[in-house]
């Protein structure tokens, strides 16, 4: 028995909600991981009369293909699907036996519409939490359209295939054979990679707004939340909806919410935005701004949105440590989140620049995991919590090395170590290593806003007590400015603050 009979309980109800019959053909060996598929698979076909098995010879062994009767859909799973990945699997079932996927229309319309052979495969870890959201959307453009297919590989169970396309962060999409990227990407991402996203001609008939929200993270959706409310035409522009809080695993602060992640609050918060009349632009980048009669916002694309108030919530990006062969060996041995590409390093040597929170955390995570841990902290003390120092301290396999300026990563195809100058001494010191994770703070995503705005010298918007920056009609929330902390709770009520403010400063002008 695969399944537990808690999982079996919660899988029986959504069983119950296939429409048509649909047949798993599945390829299998001698192997370990081939038993348990076929005892998974089996299990299924147990607990619905609508599911069907049938052997057969697929591309890859251990794995099995979720398909209509008489038709092969395209959604395979090489690897077995529990983990993260078990609602990928739950989803596929009742997707390919005809239930309709939650997707937008205008997205399925995209989907459809899609011409040409699209091969889609996607190298994945079952504890990586980003992966689910890449698998989940291929499956569904597989579904939609009969050019596309997407199968979904288990890394930890097709490991020579996984070293010998020199994957090493997850999820990693290969696109009919070719690399087609890495990381946590939306179906919108997507498909505007595939060239079927929006352009600039969509957006030259808009209608100048009350208040424009760029950025779609929690401090904009708030935003745009507290000024749709007041009956207000409201717009939100994002790079990517939801922000650096689709990157984060456990969220524990969240006032209310004992426990949830990250991809499922922009769930939440996405689907709090869709209840109001708000203009929702994604995957759309602001390049530039100017204030004439109304506030202009210059897109990548080309097209230009004008607005009577505007609302920066642009948020912050990960840091980068900004030494030779952090770029050339990113996703090739230089990772950023431990959580997901730990697993890929198993029985390595790595190390952790950043000896905060953030840094030791993922020490310890990674301790579990792999032979060493080096962390590397450029000050003379740690600055993480005293709790996690003890623990870091307390792990045989984990060495912390402070007052260390990183200096290079070195590698030839991938990373094969770290240069760093002892910052008391002047000496240089080099450590053989397979992995870099770089943990060293955010830097704010407000480079497009020039000279126009006043702002700290990392970059911060420097806002008042109404989120208003220098400039009249001009406001910011969130991690992108110069408040105290950087909190998701903090950042709804920067949000909001910065939206009330929005809408006494249009009544008042």
């Amino acid at each position: 028995m695969v399944l537990d009979a808690t999982i079996k309980a919660q899988l029986n109800q959504y069983m119950a909600m296939m429409e048509n019959q649909i047949v798993l053909k599945v390829s299998t060996a001698a192997d370990d991981v081939s038993k348990d598929m076929l005892a998974l698979v089996e299990e299924l076909a147990s607990m619905s009369p609508k599911i069907t098995i049938e052997k057969a010879e697929l591309t890859r062994t251990p794995s099995f293909t979720v398909n209509r009767v008489g038709e092969d859909t395209g959604v395979a799973f090489a690897g077995i699907p529990l983990g993260h990945e078990f609602t990928s699997l739950v989803l596929a079932l009742l997707q390919v036996s005809g239930r309709a996927p939650k997707v937008d229309e205008n997205l399925i319309k995209q989907i459809k519409n899609i011409k040409g052979e699209f091969h889609f495969e996607s190298y994945i870890s079952l504890t990586c939490h980003n992966c689910p959201d890449v698998v989940q959307a291929l499956n569904v453009m597989s579904v939609l359209n009969p050019n596309i297919t997407h199968t979904m590989i288990d890394g930890a169970a097709f490991k020579e295939e996984v070293e010998r396309k020199n994957i090493m962060a997850v999820p990693t999409v290969y696109l009919n054979g070719e690399n087609f990227g890495s990381g946590r990407m939306t179906m919108d991402e997507m498909l505007a990679k595939m060239g079927a996203g929006a352009d600039a001609s969509e957006f030259d008939n808009k209608d100048p707004y009350d208040v424009l929200v760029v950025g779609g993270g929690p401090a904009g959706s708030s935003a745009a939340i507290y000024a749709a409310r007041k009956g207000i035409r409201t717009g939100i522009v994002a790079e990517r909806f939801g922000g650096q809080v689709l990157d984060t695993m456990s969220i524990e602060n969240f006032i209310t919410v004992k426990e949830t992640e990250g991809p499922k609050l922009v769930a939440s918060l996405e689907e709090h935005v869709k209840e109001y009349d708000i203009d929702v632009m994604n995957l759309q980048k602001a390049t530039k701004i100017a204030k004439n009669d109304l506030f202009e916002l210059e897109l990548e694309n080309g097209a230009t949105l004008k607005s009577k108030s505007v609302i920066i919530s642009t948020g912050a990006r990960w840091r980068n440590v900004n030494v030779p062969g952090e770029q050339e060996f990113k996703n090739k041995g230089v990772a950023y989140c431990a959580h997901c590409d730990g697993p890929l390093f198993e029985g390595k040597d790595v190390a952790v620049i950043g000896g905060g929170n953030s840094g030791i955390e993922a020490a310890i995570d990674l301790a579990g995991i792999v032979n060493h841990v080096t962390v590397l902290e450029f000050n003379a003390t740690l600055k993480a919590d005293e709790v996690l120092q003890k623990r870091a301290y307390s792990l045989p396999n984990v060495t912390i090395i402070t007052n260390a300026q990183t200096t290079e990563i070195t590698g030839d195809e991938n990373v094969n170590g770290i240069s760093y100058l002892e910052r008391d001494t002047g000496e240089e010191k080099h450590v053989a290593l397979q992995g870099v994770f770089v943990q060293i703070g955010l830097v704010p995503n407000t480079e497009f806003l020039a000279d126009v705005v006043e702002r700290t010298p990392m970059g911060e918007i420097i806002v008042d007590k109404h989120g208003q920056s220098n400039i009249p009609g001009l406001f910011a929330a969130g991690d992108c400015t110069d408040s105290a902390y950087k909190q998701i709770i903090v950042s709804m009520g920067s949000g909001a603050t910065a939206s009330l403010g929005a809408f006494d400063y249009l009544i008042r002008n």
